[in-house]
């Protein structure tokens, strides 16, 4: 969204398009950053607004903060909108929303004061409403800039402020939408939508694409899209290589799922089961490449065998060694119940006669907590955390490629230990363990090893 400018030329202007503009409907992120500053940094945990109001205790730390969001808000609209009147409105808007968000917490913040009243009660309504701050104001900056483009947008506001209905999430869809004639005219969405079943509770930040998805199901379109910088590609350009990777032109949705459990997400894996179910296929895009036509994603199996991607996470493997385990139950259930309580993210696990290791996607002071509450339930376990990598090669069908041992084969080759590997019946991954400051070098190895040269077929692009 902070390249708003070119995506009027490249994607909304729809040149490439023989039907012009129209007969589109855009579901809009908050402009980078923003949802950080309002929540909390997805990556460093660095607190934003939310946090720092959950953690006050009556100060107005985060006022200050809500105030810094503001500023950044101005600033992103600033360097996308040319037009004197238009930086005044998108101005306008953020100062009508900030200062109602302010005086919400405050009243909020003096009611808890009173013994009867919780704040944690409130907390996740707060969440949203935070949230829904960023997403609002990008889809009311689009429309401005589009409208001065000639192009006929209306933002469609979701996110429920000063909406007491509170509404179902497909009602507040449908009554968002009630109006509008797509042929005529473009809706610029909300990625956040307020309703009763409360978005982030289950989702979080991963929101915007269930909005998108469960739209995408309501409306039946030809296609989904989701436009992002880059190509969905079989790595990461910037590590392999602009010109050793290749566009994966088709995969399928289990594709979909491995690549988001490895924190590449194509699509969140909840969108995904909507769109698959309501049989609407999803093609991810580069919005700067539009006469490209991306990466097709349907139910379709591979024509062949073929390894598509290879990505790696840094995660911990949360190690549970007990020598009295081996015939007994309820180890394992008791690790996932803990490791469900303090909402840890579980990316894969193995297990033998006498350890289960899990590799998780979570920070190691959560961890920590994990740790003592195992070593409370099993006092004579032996418990070890340790910071490695996961890397995994992906695709359809990896039937026959002997990816395992050629992967093996690559990893000592490159001087790099494997620490684990493992896969599975299905033959759609194949994952390696290996040291923390080996990931990059693994993604490089298994590359070349297993995917090389191969370039991808591309469907054409739907009408």
């Amino acid at each position: 969204m902070s390249r708003l400018p070119e995506l009027v030329e490249t994607l909304f202007a729809g040149k490439h398009r023989e039907q012009g503009p129209y007969g589109r409907l855009f579901v809009v992120s908050a402009f980078g950053g923003i949802t950080d500053l309002l929540l909390e940094h997805k990556k460093s945990g660095k607190p934003g607004v939310y946090a720092l109001y959950a953690s006050s205790e009556g100060d107005h730390g985060w006022s200050e903060a809500l105030s810094g969001v503001a500023t950044a808000m101005n600033a992103a609209h600033d360097a996308v909108l040319s037009h004197p009147g238009d930086r005044a409105a998108a101005a306008d808007f953020v100062r009508e929303r900030i200062e109602g968000a302010r005086s919400c917490l405050i009243d909020l913040q003096r009611l808890c004061s009173y013994g009867h009243f919780r704040l944690s009660e409130h907390l996740l309504s707060i969440r949203e409403l935070l949230s829904g701050l960023g997403e609002a104001h990008s889809a009311h900056v689009t429309a401005l800039a589009l409208r001065r483009h000639g192009i006929e947008a209306r933002c469609v506001d979701l996110s429920g402020w000063r909406d007491d209905a509170g509404p179902d999430l497909d009602t507040r869809l449908k009554t968002g939408l009630a109006d509008i004639d797509i042929t005529t005219e473009m809706p610029i969405v909300t990625g956040y939508a307020q309703c009763r079943e409360g978005l982030m509770r289950e989702f979080d930040r991963g929101y915007s694409e269930v909005t998108f998805s469960r739209i995408a199901a309501l409306t039946g379109p030809v296609e989904a899209i989701i436009h992002k910088e880059f190509h969905l590609s079989s790595a990461d350009p910037r590590l392999v290589g602009a010109n050793e990777v290749r566009i994966l032109g088709h995969s399928n949705y289990d594709v979909a799922d491995q690549l988001a459990n490895m924190g590449m997400e194509a699509i969140h894996p909840t969108a995904a089961k909507t769109l698959r179910r309501a049989a609407v296929p999803l093609r991810v895009t580069n919005a700067f490449d539009p006469d490209h036509a991306g990466t097709l994603i349907d139910d379709a199996p591979a024509a062949r065998p073929a390894a598509e991607v290879v990505t790696g996470l840094d995660l911990h493997a949360f190690e549970v060694f007990e020598q009295d385990m081996v015939g007994v139950k309820g180890y394992d259930a008791t690790i996932l119940d803990v490791l469900k309580r303090h909402d840890v993210r579980i990316v894969s696990k193995s297990s033998n006669a006498n350890t289960i290791t899990h590799f998780l996607d979570a920070p190691l002071k959560a961890l920590r907590r994990v740790e003592r509450d195992i070593e409370a339930r099993f006092p004579s376990a032996e418990v070890t955390v340790r910071a490695l990598s996961l890397v995994s090669v992906i695709g359809r069908d990896l039937s026959g490629l002997k990816v395992l041992p050629r992967g093996l084969a690559a990893l000592a080759e490159a001087g790099i230990e494997v620490l684990a590997a493992q896969q599975t019946t299905r033959r759609v991954d194949v994952q390696f363990v290996v040291a923390r400051g080996d990931r990059e070098g693994a993604v490089k190895a298994l590359h070349a090893a297993v995917i090389g040269g191969r370039v991808a077929e591309v469907p054409r692009r739907a009408a």
